[in-house]
C-alpha cells in the first residue's frame, strides 16, 4: 500500500532535539544545529565591507508543504573561507507569496557557522502545496537576489502536468553555462541534475572563458579547502545562479565531484583506502555545504545519505539514486574490456544491497503514473565489440549486469506503471528502450531511458559522435544518439504521455549561444518504449 504521506516529507517532519540531533550525526550535526538555531550574533555582525551574497541562492527538494533553502556568506568566494570571519553570523531569511517580497508567509533566522563555511541550509515548513513562493537572505544591510521556488502538490493529489529539465556534467572550465541562460527561459515546474556537478581536475588560467585565476585552483581538488574553492568558483557563474534562482533543484552526484570513477572506498588510482575516505569525506562535506539539501544529507565524515525519494501528486513519484557511494568495485577491472565472468556474481551491486531493497520497496509502494529512477551511468546496454563479441565499458550498468537485471526484472515481474530512468555522465545524448534480454530483438521492453546530454563537457569539440557512433546499428534498442552537443533534456508529464525534447545549444564557447530542439520522443502512459514525436 502506498505510503499517505513521501518518505522525505515524513523524515522533514521528524522532530529532533539537540541532544538527539548531536548523538545522531557527530560534530558536523553539530555545526548544522548551530547553524539552525536563532542567536544574539546579529547585533554585533560584522560588517564585511561587499557583498556577502557573491554565490547567490538556491531552493530544492520541494515537498507539499516545505522547500529547502540555500545561500553561503562569501564576499571574497575565490579564497577558502570566503572572507568571511571566524566565527558564526545570523542571517535572516523571508518567503513571500509574490516577487516584489511584500507579502512574507514565513521569515526567521539561521546561524551561518565558519565549520559549514558560513553556508546555509533553512527548512520551511508550513507552506501550501502547489504553490509558488519567492525567497529572500539578508545580513545586516545587504539583501541576496530574489529566489523563486515552488512547493509539491499534495502527496496522491490529481496532477495532470509536470515540466522538468535534466542537467549534468558541467565543467567551468570547457565553456560557458549557455544552455542555463536558455534553461531560464523556459517554464519548469523543477531542474533534476544527475552529477557531475563539478569536477575535481585542475583550472588553469585562460582557456574558453580567458578567465585570470589565482594559483590555488592549478593543483587537482583533494582537500577540504580546495573543494570548496571549485565549489565556490563554478557557483560565481551568473547562468548557473540565475538556474537556480528560478527552479527548484533535485541533485545527486557523480563521479567527478571527488574523483573519476571512483566506487565505494576504492580511488580510481588505488590509494590507501583512508587516504581516500579522507578525501571523500571533503569532498561530501563541501558538496553538502554548496548546494539546497535537507538533514537527511548532513554528511557523517567519508558519509552521505543522497538517495531519496520526491512525489509530485499522483503523476510522478522520483527515485533520486546514488551509484557511487555504495558499488562493488568494477567486477571486469576499470575502463573496457570483454565480458569477463566476475561480471555474473550476484553479489556485485551498482547502488548497494539497502538501496536496491529500499528502491524495490519504493516502486512496489508507489501510486504513481510516472515511475522515475534519476540516476548517473547508462543503464543501456553499449556493446562496443564491432565483431560479433561482447566489449564493455565497465564504469557504467554494463559493468554489472546481474545488478542491473534484478532491476529490470523485478520492475517488469511487480508491473511497476511507466518506469522511466533518466541519467547523466556520459558527455553525450542516448534515448533507449531497456528490455530483459538486449540480444533479443523480441524481448519484453520493461521500461525507457533517457541520458542528458552534458552541459559543457567536452566543450565544442567532436569527442564521442566518432567513437559511439560505429556502434549504435549494433546496438537497435537504442533509438537516438548524438555525441557532440550541448544542452539538456526538457521533459513533459501528462496522464497520457511523457515528451522529451533534446535541446542543444550552437555553442558553449560565448555565453549567449542560441538554442534548438533538435529532436523529439515520446512515451505513452502504458507503453514502456519510446517514440519518435
Amino acid at each position: 500500500m502506498r505510503n499517505s504521506r513521501p518518505p522525505l516529507e515524513s523524515f522533514a517532519r521528524k522532530s529532533l532535539n539537540r541532544r538527539q540531533f548531536l548523538a545522531v550525526s557527530g560534530t558536523l550535526a553539530g555545526a548544522f544545529a548551530l547553524a539552525l538555531a536563532s542567536g544574539e550574533d546579529a547585533r554585533s555582525a560584522p560588517s564585511l565591507g561587499a557583498t556577502p551574497f557573491t554565490l547567490g541562492v538556491a531552493s530544492g527538494d520541494p515537498l507539499p508543504t516545505s522547500i529547502v533553502l540555500w545561500t553561503r556568506l562569501a564576499p571574497d568566494p575565490l579564497v577558502a573561507d570566503g572572507g568571511m570571519p571566524a566565527r558564526r553570523v545570523s542571517v535572516e531569511w523571508f518567503v513571500a507569496t509574490d516577487a516584489g517580497m511584500r507579502r512574507i508567509v514565513r521569515r526567521g533566522t539561521a546561524l551561518a557557522s565558519p565549520e559549514l563555511v558560513h553556508s546555509v541550509h533553512v527548512e520551511v515548513f508550513g507552506l501550501e502545496p502547489s504553490r509558488e513562493y519567492y525567497y529572500q537572505f539578508r545580513y545586516r544591510s545587504e539583501y541576496s537576489p530574489i529566489g523563486r521556488t515552488k512547493t509539491a502538490p499534495a502527496a496522491g493529489s490529481p496532477l495532470n502536468s509536470l515540466a522538468f529539465a535534466i542537467a549534468t556534467c558541467q565543467k567551468w572550465d570547457d565553456g560557458f553555462y549557455s544552455p542555463y541562460r536558455r534553461m531560464v527561459e523556459e517554464d519548469l515546474d523543477l531542474v533534476v541534475h544527475l552529477g557531475d556537478y563539478t569536477y575535481e581536475y585542475g583550472i588553469a588560467s585562460g582557456g574558453v572563458r580567458g578567465a585570470t585565476l589565482p594559483d590555488t585552483f592549478a593543483p587537482e581538488t583533494v582537500t577540504l579547502d580546495r573543494y570548496r574553492l571549485q565549489h565556490a568558483l563554478y557557483k560565481t557563474d551568473p547562468d548557473l545562479q540565475a538556474a537556480h534562482a528560478r527552479f527548484p533543484w533535485v541533485v545527486t552526484w557523480d563521479d567527478h565531484e571527488v574523483e573519476n570513477d571512483y566506487t565505494d572506498a576504492i580511488s580510481e588510482n588505488f590509494e590507501p583506502v583512508e587516504t581516500f575516505l579522507a578525501r571523500r569525506a571533503a569532498a561530501y562535506k563541501a558538496y553538502y555545504e554548496h548546494l539546497p539539501l535537507r538533514r537527511l544529507s548532513i554528511p557523517d565524515g567519508p558519509n552521505l545519505r543522497l538517495y531519496r525519494r520526491l512525489a509530485f501528486g499522483d503523476l510522478a513519484e522520483f527515485n533520486v539514486l546514488d551509484t557511487r557511494q555504495y558499488r562493488s568495485d568494477q567486477p571486469c577491472g576499470d575502463g573496457e574490456s570483454d565480458r569477463c565472468e566476475a561480471a555474473l556474481d550476484p553479489t556485485k551491486t551498482m547502488a548497494g544491497f539497502d538501496q536496491e531493497r529500499w528502491l524495490r520497496q519504493g516502486l512496489e509502494g508507489s501510486g504513481a503514473l510516472w515511475n522515475v529512477l534519476a540516476q548517473q551511468v547508462l543503464m543501456a546496454e553499449l556493446n562496443h565489440d564491432l565483431e560479433g563479441g561482447t566489449r564493455y565499458w565497465n564504469d557504467g550498468w554494463d559493468g554489472y549486469p546481474v545488478a542491473r537485471q534484478r532491476l529490470l526484472r523485478h520492475i517488469a515481474t511487480q508491473r511497476i506503471a511507466n518506469p522511466v530512468v533518466i541519467t547523466g555522465d556520459w558527455h553525450s545524448t542516448f534515448v533507449s528502450d531497456l528490455k530483459l534480454d538486449f540480444k533479443n530483438p523480441d524481448s519484453l521492453v520493461v521500461a525507457a531511458e533517457f541520458v542528458t546530454p552534458s552541459i559543457t563537457t567536452n566543450g565544442d569539440a567532436i569527442v564521442y559522435g566518432p567513437y559511439y557512433g560505429p556502434m549504435i546499428p549494433q546496438n537497435p534498442h537504442i533509438k537516438f544518439f548524438d555525441g557532440d552537443r550541448r544542452g539538456y533534456i526538457r521533459c513533459h508529464l501528462d496522464r497520457e504521455r511523457w515528451l522529451a525534447d533534446i535541446r542543444y545549444v550552437e555553442s558553449v564557447s560565448t555565453p549567449d549561444s542560441p538554442i534548438e530542439t533538435f529532436a523529439s520522443f515520446v512515451i505513452e502512459n502504458g507503453q514502456p518504449g519510446v517514440q519518435p514525436a
